[in-house]
């Protein structure tokens, strides 16, 4: 009976209820839309801001006056700019987090090629191309294959030397020498173009600095605060350096992420608003049309709560359904907008589908609220016609 009675005030009244699912199957639309633009565009602006290169850097601040005033930082030989790779490193892995896109240690030597002074900078040369992921390679490097013998050349050293991948090179410091294979030139457009990359371990053979880094850089995704908090975390377990972001990356990197995030939810709290005005100005004409009915079904022994129950599936079934047809369009929207508003294309989010049904459905039951006034009819009242 309250399946063919819901059936019954879902089928009546149609040309109402026509203009509440209108209302909210376009507030849905919309805000699928969004959230999916905000959840995509967050990660896609993210993958743009790592191509900045690192947003922190770990260095040692003060010389051996910081060490000697803070006994807690591990003691360095040799330059006081130095710092111990394996403290710091460990250091730096313990306070790891999945927002920690690469991490690379780096020792810069200038070497000769010949009696020619070159840069020479020694690091991890996989996660350099992660922390540079606008570097160009000639060839088709392969970072799984960066062994002791392979280095990367900037563009300018590889046209001074004539050199291309597969050529040998040797670099030489006071007494030392290291003979290394050019595993691909690099293309950086900065002056990476005028160095060469080599593994952290001949470097350090090179200069005889063992175990000695000059400075950590990191990339790390998030937002201004995230990134921030990061940055205290790891500068409390590393006392006696200076860790420190990259301010004009990270922090235009947090604030717009905040302002779109701001500027989206705002728009969704705003659609929300309306699509429950409109709901609320169909269910009070409703209620009003709906009194005779109330009266007779109070007549009838019908107690309130089951009356509301009947009134609120109704809303709740306008809610859902509103908001399954506007998830669909708002995929179509969110794909149209990325396409000619952010020039790439936004990959649909399935999770959004049950948060934006959710919403709906309590916006729609915010129309209940006219419903109040039935529970003062009176049947007698309504029996005599009055």
């Amino acid at each position: 009976m309250f399946g063919r009675l819901l059936w019954k005030m879902l089928r009546s009244n149609r040309g109402r209820l026509a203009v509440a699912l209108i209302a909210v199957a376009s507030g849905a639309t919309v805000i699928s839309a969004l959230l999916n633009l905000q959840f995509d565009i967050e990660r896609k602006l993210t993958q743009e801001f790592r191509s900045f290169g690192a947003n922190v850097i770990v260095s040692r601040v003060g010389g051996a006056e910081a060490a000697d005033s803070n006994q807690s930082a591990p003691e360095v030989r040799g330059s006081p700019a130095l710092m111990d790779e394996s403290a710091v490193l460990a250091q730096i892995e313990n306070a790891k987090t999945p927002d920690v896109v690469a991490a690379a240690p780096y020792l810069y030597v200038v070497a000769r090629v010949g009696d020619v002074p070159v840069v020479a900078v020694g690091t991890w040369l996989d996660q350099a191309s992660k922390l540079q992921p606008t570097w160009k390679f000639e060839g088709g490097w392969d970072p799984s294959r960066a062994d002791e013998e392979r280095c990367l050349v900037g563009r300018n050293v590889a046209r001074q030397f004539r050199l291309a991948p597969g050529s040998r090179i040797e670099l030489r410091y006071l007494s030392n020498s290291a003979h290394l294979r050019v595993a691909d030139v690099i293309d950086a457009g900065g002056a990476e173009d005028d160095q060469i990359f080599v593994n952290l371990g001949v470097a350090q053979k090179l200069a005889v600095l063992d175990g000695r880094i000059e400075l950590v850089q990191l990339s790390v995704s998030g937002t201004g605060s995230s990134i921030g908090a990061y940055v205290s975390r790891l500068a409390s377990s590393l006392p006696g350096y200076d860790v420190r972001p990259v301010r004009q990356v990270a922090e235009a990197e947090g604030n717009l992420l905040d302002r779109t995030r701001l500027l989206i939810l705002s728009m969704i709290v705003l659609i929300l608003a309306l699509t429950a005005m409109c709901v609320l100005a169909t269910m009070a004409a409703l209620a009003m049309e709906r009194r005779k009915n109330v009266g007779l079904m109070k007549a009838l022994g019908g107690s309130m709560s089951r009356i509301l129950g009947l009134f609120l599936s109704e809303l709740g079934v306008l809610g859902a359904t509103g908001g399954l047809v506007g998830c669909v369009a708002g995929v179509a929207l969110a794909g149209w907008m990325g396409r000619r508003v952010f020039g790439t294309s936004i990959t649909p989010r399935w999770d959004v589908f049950p948060l934006t049904i959710a919403m709906m459905v309590c916006v729609a039951l915010a129309g209940a609220l006219p419903l109040r006034l039935l529970g003062k009819i009176r049947p007698a009242v309504i029996m005599r016609g009055q």
